[in-house]
């Protein structure tokens, strides 16, 4: 998928623990080659051009499409499954891949899990009793600062995701135009349950830009979100602070 992911993983039984992140690990590889649109032998690109059908592919395949479908209507087409007019799910897969991942380790008997892929993150459980976890969101506008510290105190799971510029510039795709998003927007992080929607959601929200993306972050059910502007003015939902610390 083009970036790094690692583990934090606390509890559990040592073999169980170690069996699961080795499957965990297998898994992600496995995404890359059905979902990659960089392989020309990935069943995204073969069902792309037509050599396959939905049926033909993996469960999973059909599962990505059914939660980028969903992800396209709450947003109302901000988030999209194409590109230039082609099947591309690469907005989804990572997130849904890295959240896969640490609830495969959980179920394993793990009691705390972090699985960070390209600095996004999804959490399970805690790494100590009585300590929660805590994410920090890099400040876009200076390198190696924080614009925030994320807890997860208080919550089972919690999951924290970035889109922005700083990293990897303008990437993100406006679906009205195919061009790159042109926004006021540096980066834009969403605290969900699950990294899914986190990932998908802040994507959506940067190409909306800082108004409409943070209207409509704030609308949505258990979601969170810190949106910083290329003028450093800095806007968040209103129950963002009870996440911070």
């Amino acid at each position: 998928m083009g970036t790094v992911f690692s583990y934090d993983v606390r509890g559990g039984r040592p073999e169980a623990v170690a069996a699961a992140l080795r499957e965990a690990v297998a898994g992600l590889h496995r995404a890359d080659e059905q979902f990659s649109t960089y392989r020309d032998d990935s069943q995204v690109s073969r069902l792309a051009r037509g050599e396959l059908t939905v049926e033909d592919c993996d469960p999973e395949v059909a599962e990505v499409l059914k939660l980028g479908a969903e992800a396209e209507r709450v947003s109302e087409g901000w988030f999209s499954l194409r590109y230039q007019g082609l099947l591309d799910p690469t907005g989804i897969v990572k997130g849904w891949a890295a959240e896969r991942a640490a609830r495969r380790i959980a179920a394993a008997g793990a009691s705390g899990v972090s699985v960070n892929g390209g600095g996004d993150v999804q959490l399970l459980g805690s790494p100590e009793a009585h300590r929660p976890w805590r994410v920090g969101v890099s400040d876009p506008l200076r390198t190696g600062g924080l614009a925030a510290v994320i807890s997860a105190a208080g919550t089972e799971e919690l999951a924290v995701a970035t889109s922005g510029t700083a990293e990897r510039g303008a990437h993100i795709v406006d679906p009205r135009t195919g061009r790159s998003a042109v926004t006021d927007l540096v980066s834009v992080t969403v605290v969900a349950p699950t990294l899914t929607w986190a990932d998908c959601w802040a994507t959506a929200a940067f190409a909306m830009g800082s108004r409409e993306g943070l209207a409509w972050l704030q609308s949505l059910p258990d979601v969170e979100a810190l949106l910083i502007t290329a003028g450093d003015e800095v806007r968040c939902t209103d129950g963002l602070a009870a996440r911070l610390g």
